[in-house]
């Protein structure tokens, strides 16, 4: 693997595309950190609290390859990063991966999920069929990170914002927004427990969340 602080090498020395595409993004953390940037600039400080387990040194060197790939901007005057086209063209890896980590064991919801791989995740177990026709928007707060998102035709899009302005805003932290948006009890419970909030219209939300299922591995309850 790439050293914090190194460029980025040729670890495959191949002319595979996937082997280029490793080459590129192949290295721990490295397509997390396109996640955390997915939906919005980031300083650094913030890229660190969607992804706990990494240190600084280490950050700083998946910073660095990315920029070098041509995946990731930095404007060194406002100290933000963000995505090029090309970072923003691996939304679809992304989903993929977590299509394919839905057919295999060992899943943990237990663990830390931060608000941006939460949206991700809520693109891809979208109920299309239960979804087809239906128009909503929904705003997500977590915080010091906050989101709307659209549904429209079946389809979601995802937008960062500074306060959402929807006829509903869930409240809470990644961890307990998948389990609301994924779980089984019903919003007012989550609410009376003190797990989660929601403003506005408490009933379009539980209608919203009711579009999303995690099917996992073999029948197991993710939530």
């Amino acid at each position: 693997m790439t050293k914090p602080g190194e460029t980025s090498r040729i670890r495959y020395d191949e002319g595979c595309l996937g082997a280029h595409a490793l080459n590129l993004i192949g290295d721990r953390w490295a397509l997390l950190v396109v996640r955390e940037l997915m939906f919005a600039p980031k300083r650094f400080q913030m890229l660190r609290a969607g992804m706990p387990g990494i240190t600084a040194s280490v950050l700083n060197g998946r910073l660095a390859q990315l920029r070098d790939a041509g995946v990731v901007l930095h404007d060194e005057r406002l100290g933000i990063y963000s995505l090029t086209d090309a970072g923003r063209g691996l939304l679809p890896v992304l989903e993929a991966l977590c299509r394919w980590a839905l057919t295999v064991p060992g899943h943990d919801p237990s663990r830390f999920i931060s608000p941006s791989a939460l949206m991700i995740s809520m693109g891809v177990n979208l109920m299309r069929d239960r979804a087809r026709g239906r128009a909503a928007l929904a705003g997500f707060d977590f915080g010091r990170e906050a989101f709307e998102m659209r549904l429209t035709s079946g389809r979601l899009s995802t937008t960062a914002v500074a306060r959402p302005d929807a006829p509903f805003v869930l409240t809470g932290s990644g961890n307990a927004m998948a389990a609301a948006v994924y779980g089984t009890a019903p919003l007012p419970l989550l609410i009376a427990k003190g797990f989660i909030g929601v403003e506005g219209d408490v009933s379009a939300a539980q209608a919203f969340v009711d579009l999303f299922r995690v099917c996992p591995y073999k029948g197991d309850s993710a939530f």
